[in-house]
């Protein structure tokens, strides 16, 4: 983009005694209802990631040299927005996105939690954040907060969001107020219409639900409010990278399942083309001290690159085969050498249109497609796996192993070796009259020694949620009724929950003592 560069200087006397220098830029910008956002007059989908301000070894403390790391990498894979989190960055980084065109969302640390004595702060956090980077043209929006409603909306919250949209418009009447919704807030509420744009945070497919659920919900969203601009500002699920599977499934953790909802949400937005942007949460691993996820705690994993920027997962890859217009061939599943299957799936990403494999040196396929190319490989011993593009230097390798039992480092606990290679897809459900583990949520709690147990059961969870901010969550009719079609198991195995542990068999035995109505 074209940056512009002014010099203030401020003189006493006849002498300077102060200068400052800045780069501004000249854009324009709309979001349409109907057809999303439009920069300088052209339609201009934002394909979004977020990113924390944080490292592995340093913290918050980045250096020059990372910021512009971490912005090489972003850009490799072909995103043109960022989601700067969940407060001001380093005017470094702001920088690098006037630099290299990147459309920005800039906020302010109000989140989760509505504190009433916090008012006149987040005022302060609104005018600081406003004043110090009005000139930098990445920035499109000023957001007013993130997740807020966790503990239900009171007319004080929606009081302090009101001062803050009003400030917002007051200080920079040329760009747009936006927030950040929890998917647990109805849609009605007062609070989604209050700023210019609106984005929700939503984990079908992780947290709740499956992940078809993203696309109902937004059709739902839009066939409601046709006239309303609405994109995703949030949506993700956390991959151990050392965690693999055959079968991937929602809550083990692993890459293959990273990559497997990636390649659904990527093909929910090109359907959609109403989404004024969307922001995959997050390019990279960061700290987060409440979580203890899968035998790796202190970290959110969901994050495309590992918390020490070494690493790309795989689902890295599939944005850059739809985002990316650099040509490349990318091979999944590198970390999972040891595969007990006889014939195993070979996936390989690519932005090309054609990808021919080898299996030991022999071409057994080429196949024609649009970003996901897969074929089905009978194994015995080791291979050398390679897919290239026709035509080209293109191509990347891998080797496997065929192996008689499962390698316990891919497996999140011992209770998921055995269930994920069980021949069967899903373990049988007791039909012996009484509650078990496999029973829905919606019939246990259908039983009144059954509900006791799920409320008992779910304040020592929400205790142990983000240092107890998951306590007195407010969870909407359509969440609830969600949560009650889903099987107890699952919902404990995508809370990171070990199904061998004492609790979880305590649960158990407890469960199987209550008969079902």
């Amino acid at each position: 983009p074209y940056l512009y560069h002014a010099t203030a200087t401020v003189y006493r006397n006849g002498k300077a005694c102060d200068q400052v220098q800045t780069h501004f830029g000249c854009r324009e910008y709309h979001f349409d209802p109907q057809k999303g956002f439009f920069l300088n007059g052209r339609s201009y989908p934002l394909h979004g990631v977020s990113r924390h301000q944080d490292r592995a070894g340093v913290g918050n403390a980045l250096t020059k040299k990372m910021h512009e790391e971490d912005m090489g990498l972003i850009l490799s894979m072909g995103a043109n927005s960022i989601r700067l989190a969940h407060y001001q960055h380093d005017q470094t980084f702001y920088d690098l996105c006037d630099e290299k065109g990147i459309v920005v969302w800039a906020e302010i640390p109000y989140i989760t939690v509505h504190m009433p004595k916090g008012r006149a702060n987040t005022i302060e956090q609104m005018k600081d954040l406003i004043v110090q980077n009005y000139n930098h043209a990445s920035i499109i929006c000023w957001a007013i907060s993130n997740e807020i409603s966790l503990q239900g909306v009171t007319e004080d919250l929606l009081e302090n969001h009101r001062i803050l949209n009003d400030l917002i418009h007051q200080m920079d009447p040329g760009r747009v107020s936006a927030m950040a919704n929890l998917f647990l807030l109805e849609t009605d509420s007062p609070l989604v219409s209050l700023p210019d744009i609106r984005g929700y945070n939503l984990y079908y497919g992780w947290y709740v639900g499956e992940m078809e659920d993203n696309d109902a919900w937004f059709d739902d969203f839009h066939a409601k409010y046709p006239d309303t601009v609405i994109g995703l500002t949030e949506y993700g699920a956390d991959a151990v990278i050392t965690l693999q599977s055959p079968k991937p499934e929602k809550g083990d953790y692993t890459e293959s399942y990273q990559a497997l909802y990636h390649e659904h949400m990527l093909e929910m937005f090109a359907k959609r083309p109403y989404l004024w942007g969307t922001y995959c949460w997050n390019m990279f691993e960061f700290a987060a001290a409440g979580r203890e996820d899968a035998g790796d705690p202190g970290k959110n994993h969901k994050g495309l690159i590992t918390f020490d920027r070494k690493q790309k997962k795989d689902a890295f890859y599939i944005y850059k085969a739809w985002w990316s217009k650099e040509a490349f061939v990318h091979l999944c599943g590198k970390r999972y050498h040891d595969r007990i299957e006889e014939v195993t799936q070979v996936k390989a990403y690519s932005n090309q249109k054609e990808v021919t494999f080898l299996v030991d040196g022999k071409e057994v396929a080429t196949q024609k497609g649009e970003h996901v190319f897969t074929i089905d490989v009978p194994i015995c011993g080791i291979h050398k796996i390679e897919a290239l593009v026709p035509g080209t230097n293109l191509r990347d390798e891998m080797e496997i192993s065929k192996v008689s039992s499962p390698n316990p480092s891919y497996f999140a606990s011992a209770d998921k070796v055995r269930n994920w290679f069980d021949e069967k897809e899903e373990e049988p459900v007791e039909d012996n009259g009484y509650l078990s583990l496999n029973s829905t949520m919606g019939e246990i709690q259908a039983q009144p020694a059954g509900a006791i147990i799920i409320e008992k059961m779910m304040k020592q969870m929400q205790k142990k949620t983000a240092g107890g901010m998951g306590e007195n969550v407010t969870i909407s009719p359509a969440m609830q009724a969600m949560i009650a079609r889903q099987p107890l198991k699952k919902l404990l195995q995508q809370g990171g929950m070990d199904l061998e542990g004492e609790e979880i068999k305590a649960l158990s035995k407890a469960l199987s003592q209550i008969r079902k109505g």
